[in-house]
């Protein structure tokens, strides 16, 4: 079974942000950003890398390919998902990706969106696949930085 040890939503996926305090506080060797568009972006890809500590190596793959490959993961790598919707976490889930937890962490507002909390604004499709997840019995979480306590995640069904 792959060492997944945390799975963030994050629209901005892998910043300076996620790639020092998440990787550096949960102890991620491996960085995987399930995300379709990027998984051929070589430009985004670039700058991402950028952004990445030394002593982690980074993964682009597509959904699918997530979905197929994980499970070949070495115990050594400690993998830490990053993606940019719950509904990519949630078609990693319903693809047998075995995610336990989902720190949710950065939703930027947008045309038909709502703020939940200080950094996540949700439609009723980000909810109906937040319930979804939940319903599968994989634990939420609101957290931008680990520093910081979680927020309630009742938030987002409100």
């Amino acid at each position: 079974m792959p060492n997944i040890i945390l799975t963030r939503i994050d629209n901005r996926l892998v910043h300076g942000q996620v790639a020092t305090q998440w990787c550096g506080s949960i102890g991620a060797n491996l960085i995987l950003v399930a995300n379709d568009e990027v998984s051929t972006n070589t430009l985004r890809q670039g700058l991402m890398d950028m952004a990445a500590p030394s002593y982690a190596a980074m993964r682009y793959w597509s959904i699918e390919k997530t979905c197929s490959t994980i499970h070949k993961a070495s115990d050594k790598q400690l993998i830490f998902i990053v993606c940019e919707t719950p509904q990519d976490v949630l078609r990693l889930v319903e693809g047998g990706v075995p995610i336990k937890k989902v720190n949710i962490g950065n939703m930027h507002m947008a045309d038909g969106k709502r703020q939940v909390a200080g950094s996540v604004a949700v439609d009723d499709a980000d909810v109906a696949a937040f319930a979804k997840l939940r319903d599968l019995g994989v634990e939420l979480e609101i957290r931008r930085v680990p520093s910081e306590a979680a927020e309630n995640i009742e938030k987002l069904f409100k």
